[in-house]
């Protein structure tokens, strides 16, 4: 990961995933609107997720 896209993933982490599609943005997008702290660990988490 880099550090633009850490950097976005603390700041605005629904937009840090909107790449790994629909349902990634989704699930980032509540976690988030429950709390900061929470959408900010799941951008971190699907964004260094390794594809395969």
């Amino acid at each position: 990961m880099s550090i633009p896209r850490a950097i976005i993933c603390i700041l605005l982490p629904p937009l840090a995933v909107i790449d790994k599609g629909c349902g990634s943005f989704l699930i980032v997008l509540m976690l988030t609107l429950f709390g900061w702290i929470p959408g900010i660990i799941g951008a971190m988490v699907i964004c260094t997720r390794k594809e395969d």
